[in-house]
């Protein structure tokens, strides 16, 4: 939701002619939304893991509120538009149905699951992160723990605010974009498995058909 209002609140006159602004709010959004979810996890969350998931749960759901109570006040409740850049408007005729070039574009950034699986089941960095679950294991083979959670978290917030921005052009920017998908999101995670990406790709496939 953040992201996505401010790639709109960034957007130069010149938007509409070409996708520089798009570009700069891809690089920039992550950075900045990636950095505040570092700082709640160093403030708030890394009190509650010796605690049951669920507070961390509520925790994070409440400072979502919070944030979007911010951006209504800041912003209103009326939706913004964002446009679609001028080189990504159209569409192709596949015959059986016309995709818009934007959407069709849209889908690389989902190889980042693939990309994700890849990094935690294939590679020594995913199995120090898996480490961290047990924490005496972690500190005996000399992982920093609190240092690979609080980076892991600031990845996550970072993906998210990725699709936040790339969401923009597709549905209306509004603070409230986010609270209908809130639901949804906890029932991919625990239909597909705590922990499992997976899981969580597929659970999500099925939820969407």
């Amino acid at each position: 939701m953040a992201p996505s209002i401010c790639s709109v609140r960034l957007r130069p006159t010149w938007a509409c002619k070409c996708w520089g602004s798009l570009l700069w709010a891809l690089l920039l959004a992550p950075l900045a939304v990636g950095l505040l979810g570092v700082l709640i996890e160093r403030l708030f969350l890394r009190h509650l893991y010796q605690v049951e998931p669920v507070y961390g749960l509520l925790l994070t759901f409440g400072i979502a509120l919070i944030a979007e109570g911010i951006m209504h006040s800041l912003f209103g409740s009326s939706g913004k538009s964002y446009p679609v850049p001028a080189l990504l408007q159209g569409g192709f005729n596949l015959g059986f149905m016309v995709l818009p070039i934007y959407r069709a574009w849209w889908c690389w950034p989902r190889h980042r699951m693939r990309m994700t699986w890849f990094l935690i089941e294939r590679t020594r960095l995913g199995a120090m992160l898996r480490a961290h679950r047990e924490r005496p294991v972690g500190a005996s083979i000399r992982i920093n723990v609190p240092l690979m959670v609080m980076c892991t978290y600031g990845a996550g917030v970072a993906l998210a605010a990725l699709a936040g921005v790339l969401a923009a052009p597709v549905i209306q920017v509004s603070p409230l974009m986010g609270s209908s998908l809130v639901i949804v999101v906890f029932a991919v995670v625990v239909i597909g498995g705590m922990g499992s990406i997976v899981g969580a790709i597929v659970s999500g496939l099925v939820l969407d058909s």
